[in-house]
């Protein structure tokens, strides 16, 4: 009897197939093949990363000087700046609900950390995000407290899945004013008071909430209306700010979200769908050891990007003029989950070669992102240390120094973005990534060495090498590397990745 589902995967998705399947068992052509006369993609993808508000991106911490300065020197577009729920004092400008006598808007622990931030983008895009909300907008059994503490760290702030209003027009409001606040000088509060900010800023996005399937679970249809509500308000302070939706946390999980958000018919009509967000975390199961970390995230990258296709698929068919963000993109270690919740826990160091590992998985996502025509790829996220998302950093929480995470996103941003054509190129080894690619400043092979044993690329006579910048183990904390390179053949380390200069 014939094997039908063999001839039906053989036949139906054949366009799904590896290119290094094409290569015959034991032939004897090279491992890299190279077109440069075919163009397979025009690319859309500007990398860039986003920064997480947390204690140690306060003035006076030891990590603030040197991470405003690495943001500052990579000069990065779309960097998304998010205010979060664990320090509602750093989050939320209006803790307490207004009344006819008084009002609580505070921006005394907000704005410097935000002011540092612009500073430090200046002249770039950013992309804001106070997704944390006042409980006090959402129905709870009783009211919910906070620390006095600005820095004491609080993961129950966001609590209720029912706003008290349920036009949206109160938390709407909420929003404008923060915006003017920022952008227009000061806001009028509930009661007609005007409160001066001093600050003129202009955002080019606001991204509305963050992974709203985790924080207050909204349903598709409450997420459309409060999304058009708040974005139409908003609007009236800056009618030239552009906005983001979704955030998802499991995109694989939220298909039902996609399916009624990006259907326009949802909306009020004029409303702006500009961008579609969404994340991917590689997490390693507890016990799992390093040296299974190299198959485990760039399988699971793997996962991710055929939800991305699925995803992507759907937004062309209903919402074709949307760009995509996937602007959390990383890997959590389990140790941090004990570093966030047990204040006493001393999690134990990332393995020795970690932050290789994550930042070549970083590299390989974003070929496959500009394969898929996303717009923006965002690596999550500059600073993290223990209590605080450690092992996502891209800081080096001991030393304060940019780890190889974020010399993977400068080598990227110096070498690749918008314009540039991905050309046809084949590599039979696995255990390699490899895309080649034409820019307005010359041929370029972007290499990753996936795996944790030197591996060497034989590169084929139409893409000689000329030089190499690479981030790999033996360049530290060090920004990238340079090496002139001559022949055929090009080493690599483990985890490397780097930029190949070709002719």
């Amino acid at each position: 009897m014939k094997n039908w589902n063999a001839i039906v995967l053989a036949t139906g998705l054949g366009c799904f197939i590896s290119p290094a399947l094409l290569f015959a068992q034991g032939s004897t052509q090279p491992d890299l093949k190279i077109d440069w006369s075919k163009t397979t993609f025009e690319s859309k993808s500007t990398p860039t990363l986003q920064v997480v508000v947390n204690p140690m991106l306060l003035r006076g911490s030891k990590m603030h000087d040197g991470s405003f300065a690495a943001l500052k020197m990579l000069g990065a577009e779309y960097v998304r700046y998010v205010p979060w729920l664990p320090y509602p004092k750093q989050a939320v400008a209006e803790l307490e609900p207004p009344t006819k006598e008084k009002t609580s808007w505070e921006f005394k622990y907000i704005d410097p950390a935000l002011e540092d931030f612009m500073k430090a983008t200046e002249g770039h895009s950013v992309v804001m995000n106070f997704s944390t909300m006042p409980a006090w907008l959402w129905k709870t059994d009783k009211p919910v407290g906070y620390p006095e503490d600005p820095n004491q760290v609080f993961w129950n702030y966001t609590q209720g899945t029912e706003l008290r209003d349920p036009t949206m027009k109160e938390a709407a409001e909420y929003y404008a004013r923060l915006l003017s606040w920022y952008e227009k000088g000061g806001l009028t509060d509930e009661n007609g008071k005007w409160h001066e900010s001093g600050h003129h800023y202009k955002f080019a996005y606001w991204e509305v909430l963050n992974e709203v399937d985790i924080e207050h679970h909204w349903a598709p249809e409450a997420y459309t209306k409060f999304y058009d509500v708040v974005t139409s308000e908003m609007l009236k302070v800056d009618p030239d700010i552009r906005f983001m939706a979704v955030a998802s946390a499991y995109p694989r999980m939220h298909g039902s979200m996609y399916e009624y958000f990006l259907n326009l018919r949802n909306h009020v009509p004029g409303t702006h769908l500009d961008f579609l967000s969404y994340h991917f975390y590689a997490s390693p199961s507890e016990s799992e050891p390093f040296e299974a970390m190299q198959y485990t995230f760039f399988d699971q990258a793997d996962g991710f990007l055929a939800t991305a296709r699925y995803v992507e698929q759907m937004k062309h068919r209903l919402a074709p003029n949307m760009k995509t963000d996937l602007n959390e993109l990383g890997v959590i270690l389990p140790e941090d989950a004990k570093s966030n919740r047990i204040q006493v826990y001393k999690a134990k160091p990332e393995p020795e070669g970690y932050w290789n590992l994550a930042g070549a998985m970083y590299a390989y996502l974003y070929i496959e992102a500009a394969k898929l025509g996303i717009d923006v790829v965002g690596e999550s996220q500059l600073v993290g240390y223990p209590t605080q998302y450690p092992s996502v950093s891209m800081m080096n929480y001991n030393t304060t120094e940019p780890n190889p995470r974020f010399w993977v996103l400068k080598l990227l941003k110096d070498n690749f973005g918008p314009g540039d054509h991905l050309v046809e190129t084949a590599e039979r080894n696995r255990d390699l990534a490899v895309q080649a690619f034409s820019t307005s400043k010359g041929k370029k092979l972007l290499v990753i060495n996936k795996r944790s044993t030197s591996l060497e690329l034989e590169l084929p006579t139409n893409a000689l090498a000329t030089s190499k910048s690479y981030v790999a183990p033996s360049t530290k904390d060090g920004e990238p590397a340079i090496k002139t390179l001559h022949g055929a053949n090009v080493q690599l380390e483990p985890f490397e990745v780097a930029v190949v200069q070709v002719k």
